[in-house]
């Protein structure tokens, strides 16, 4: 993969890009956050790490920039703070997944693969789907309900879509982690719970019926009730 790391820490990144090389992918290196969107604007990249700490533009930042844009390449994350709210962020700004330092560097390579093939399958033909008045189309990434359209963030959308997919079926806090992040969430961690708030908020606040259901100690279920 053709790879931007965007980090500002010399050895840190030259560990990095280092290894990634040995595993023939190409990686060009950017030690700024300006000097990164610079880049990520005037190349084509398939994928990008994006340490958090970034001098003139931090990660977070950098990342909802890149988003603006309309750049739709994976992004990871590095960060010195694993917490919940620190990881929420980061993937609301549209990040696809975190990575928290000092980490061990085929976690860093098995995220990466896990990123890529997410990424494989997102750009087959779109699909659309439908339940109640809520549609969804994965070649235009719009979402509407009663006609009114409903903007979300990456990470929302993969969540919604991944509800729609499976509707009607009762779907754990685990599925969701492994499906959707592509990750195990640490069993403290209430990411996914802040998540499925969002989109209540968004797709079930103002309209009715409502779709998302709790089914507690099992998880969730997108479905009409009866």
């Amino acid at each position: 993969m053709k790879i931007l790391l965007v980090e500002d820490e010399v050895k840190v990144a030259s560990f990095i890009k280092k290894g990634l090389e040995e595993q023939l992918h190409e990686v060009t290196v950017a030690y700024d956050g300006y000097t990164g969107k610079q880049m990520a604007l005037s190349n084509s990249y398939e994928l990008f790490i994006l340490d958090v700490n970034l001098p003139q533009i931090n990660g977070i930042q950098l990342c909802k920039e890149l988003r603006d844009a309309n750049v739709h390449a994976p992004i990871l994350l590095l960060t010195a703070l694993g917490t919940t709210e620190n990881k929420v962020t980061g993937l609301d700004a549209g990040a696809d997944d975190y990575l928290v330092k000092p980490f061990e560097f085929p976690e860093l390579l098995a995220r990466l693969r896990a990123l890529s093939r997410r990424a494989s399958l997102h750009n087959v033909t779109g699909t659309k789907y439908k339940i109640a008045d809520l549609e969804m189309d994965t070649d235009t990434k719009t979402v509407t309900r009663s006609g009114k359209k409903i903007d979300l963030t990456a990470k929302e959308f993969s969540l919604l879509e991944y509800l729609l997919k499976n509707k009607g079926r009762v779907i754990s806090r685990v599925d969701i982690a492994e499906k959707v992040w592509e990750v195990s969430f640490d069993t403290g961690t209430n990411v996914i719970d802040v998540y499925i708030n969002f989109l209540r908020k968004k797709i079930d606040k103002d309209f009715s019926p409502k779709l998302i259901h709790t089914l507690v100690g099992m998880g969730y279920v997108l479905k009409v009730e009866e």
